[in-house]
């Protein structure tokens, strides 16, 4: 199976402050069709405009990842954890049994622009933790870089449940293929640029997802920034 959703299907929200493109249904947008893919249950693609942001409120069991994309975010959470992320950086937040944070634009004259994440995890009911790790452009630069896993393996952010984030920068001739399991899913999001993927042509917010395929990739990249999802099937 290989599906293609494109950056103008997603769903739209508007609150002054803050834009946001939701690539699953979230809050006030709901479509039935897209609830999810796997455990991967929320991409949002967030503005936020100058000195703004979000004030403090809960989450419960659910795995939150945050990657910046231009400009800065300042956390706090009540687990004692503050510190401001910038580009390339990962922050993670599994809430677990519960947590309170904030997230605000320190910039007064840059907009943020970021990708909050959530996955459901394959455990509840735990105590929440945190982290957070930089991986540098060159660690991206024409190959797909592990920053989540649910081992940590290669230096990567643990994460509570059997999936995999994978993200990459490419450009001119650089390409990579990536074996795939076949009882798995894959998520493929593209954050900006344009890029080639299974022979599908993608632009900045489409999205490819991946069913029963056994190789992913890449090619024609064009300043592209893609987030790739190794997911387990759910049920």
């Amino acid at each position: 199976m290989k599906a293609i959703r494109l950056a103008q299907d997603r769903g739209y929200a508007e609150h002054g402050w803050l834009k946001s493109f939701h690539s699953f249904s979230f809050a006030e947008y709901y479509d039935p069709r897209f609830m999810g893919f796997g455990p991967l249950r929320v991409i949002n693609d967030d503005w936020i405009a100058p000195g703004m942001g979000f004030g403090t409120h809960p989450h419960q069991n659910m795995e939150i990842i945050t990657y910046v994309l231009d400009g800065a975010i300042a956390h706090k959470d009540s687990m004692g954890n503050g510190s401001t992320i910038l580009p390339g950086n990962v922050q993670y937040m599994s809430a677990g049994t519960g947590v309170r944070h904030s997230e605000f634009n320190p910039d007064t004259r840059q907009a943020t622009r970021l990708l909050q994440i959530w996955i459901q995890p394959d455990v509840t009911g735990v105590a929440p933790r945190y982290d957070e790790k930089a991986f540098s452009q060159e660690s991206k630069d024409g190959k797909l870089a592990l920053v989540a896993s649910p081992d940590g393996q290669d230096g990567s952010i643990a994460i509570r449940q059997n999936a995999r984030l994978l993200i990459g920068m490419f450009d001119g001739a650089q390409s990579q293929q990536l074996p795939l399991q076949a009882d798995r899913l894959t998520y493929v999001h593209l954050a900006r640029g344009a890029l080639e993927v299974n022979g599908v042509s993608m632009k900045e917010g489409d999205a490819l997802m991946l069913a029963e395929e056994d190789l992913l990739d890449i090619s024609s990249g064009q300043q592209a920034e893609v987030l790739v999802f190794d997911l387990p099937r759910l049920g």
